[in-house]
């Protein structure tokens, strides 16, 4: 993107909470190149309290809708209602036809996004796809930024997320719980994808164990669809953890996850809020593909096996074995937590 007059950015974000941390990167290319520009960003309500944590974004507009709703009216009326902002670009990260509707309702002068699902029309600025070049969702996201013929920057800024610490004593208080004193451990056992994402409860427990037995406070991170996952490793560390699965709403995990030293967790959306706090952090991919969504942290350390039959990016083991998790053991990750807290 060339240097040019101060615009008006509606930036149609994705529908997951680790996607729009990753998106925090093309915003704050955006504002490098137009510090005086504003960005709107239109996204489901789940995920105002992250966008409220990213300075870069002036608005979150909330679409009320479910994943998979088309809801093509309330598309309309909503990008009609957008015009008087007169956005002079909008970028459109999913590549679905649903989600170039709001933009062409508003009328924005470019609007910007990859080929996909019959838009021709809808967008009149239209990209393709090298996953050859641009292999990461983030580079992905970072290239609609730039122009068309632009080369993609070497380097771009990574996500970092604003936090409140009295937002976090807050809750920690509704909870009954003190500020720590002591180092935390921050483990996100849950995957709403499915068991290829997820690492064993029970060897979660035994990190959890060794790190309790070193004097660290061991937080357990979920929402309330892992709250079976995190009260099976509360049992198995005999009641010593901070259970948290499904106890807290999205803005309160994001602010007590800031406290935490280190995080063990899966390839979830809490991988990614882990890596925009900068927090020191052990990722675990089993079905998945580093690849394609690393965690944005130039520390982070990746647990990955490469296994003949990896990525699958199936949601259960096609062979039932599941060795891509199993065969990380919990003394890989315990290892890996020396090298990243030392």
């Amino acid at each position: 993107m060339k240097a040019q007059k101060t615009q008006n950015i509606l930036v149609v974000g994705p529908a997951w909470i680790g996607d729009m941390v990753m998106a925090q990167s093309l915003f704050k290319l955006i504002k490098q190149r137009q510090p005086h520009g504003l960005i709107d960003v239109l996204a489901p309500p789940w995920t105002e309290p992250l966008l409220a944590r990213m300075p870069e974004v002036n608005e979150a507009l909330l679409l009320p809708l479910d994943h998979g709703q088309l809801g093509l009216r309330m598309r309309w009326q909503l990008g009609k209602a957008l015009r008087p902002r007169r956005y002079d670009r909008a970028i459109v990260l999913p590549r679905t036809f649903k989600s170039a509707l709001v933009p062409f309702a508003a009328q924005a002068v470019q609007r910007t996004g990859f080929l996909g699902e019959a838009r021709f029309g809808l967008l009149n600025d239209i990209r393709s796809l090298d996953p050859r070049v641009l292999a990461r969702t983030v580079d992905r996201y970072v290239a609609l930024g730039l122009d068309r013929e632009e080369e993609p920057p070497a380097t771009f800024p990574y996500p970092r997320l604003a936090i409140s610490r009295d937002n976090a004593q807050a809750a920690l208080a509704r909870l009954g719980q003190n500020m720590p004193r002591s180092p935390v451990l921050g483990l996100c056992p849950g995957a709403a994808y499915g068991p290829a994402k997820r690492w064993p409860a029970p060897y979660f427990a035994e990190v959890a164990n060794v790190m309790l037995n070193q004097g660290w406070e061991v937080w357990l991170f979920g929402s309330h669809k892992d709250a079976p996952i995190t009260a099976d490793i509360q049992a198995m560390t005999r009641g010593a953890c901070l259970d948290l699965g499904g106890r807290t709403a999205l803005g309160e995990c994001i602010d007590l996850m800031s406290l935490a030293n280190a995080v063990v967790t899966n390839d979830t959306g809490l991988m990614h809020l882990a890596a925009g706090l900068d927090r020191a952090l052990v990722a675990i991919f089993g079905s998945s593909d580093p690849g394609y969504t690393p965690p944005l942290h130039p520390h982070a350390t990746i647990l990955y096996l490469s296994l003949p039959c990896s990525p699958c990016f199936e949601r259960t083991c096609p062979l039932g074995h599941y060795n891509c998790l199993r065969d990380i053991k919990p003394q890989h990750v315990l290892a890996a937590l020396g090298n990243v807290t030392s």
